[in-house]
């Protein structure tokens, strides 16, 4: 994330710097593309980031929860049955 952070900043400055010595001939026609696909790429990295913490989550729960099934599992065998 930071990489693309990085290259969409200093692509912001060449094109800044573009637009002030060479009034803007070179970026002009490609600046707008470049930037739509940082942003793209920036925007379904973000999307897959958001999905694997959800994944993460589910994970940490089901151990949790496991956890808890075993404690109570043992707790079960450790009291005798009074029947």
């Amino acid at each position: 994330m930071f990489i693309w952070c990085t290259v969409l900043f200093l692509l912001g400055i060449a094109a800044f710097m573009d637009t002030i010595f060479n009034y803007g001939e070179i970026f002009r026609q490609i600046n707008s593309v470049l930037f739509m696909l940082i942003s793209l790429g920036l925007l379904i990295r973000t999307t897959t980031k958001i999905k694997a913490k959800k994944i993460e989550n589910y994970e940490r729960r089901i151990e949790n929860l496991e956890i808890r099934l075993r404690t109570l599992q043992l707790e079960k065998e450790r009291v005798p049955a009074d029947f």
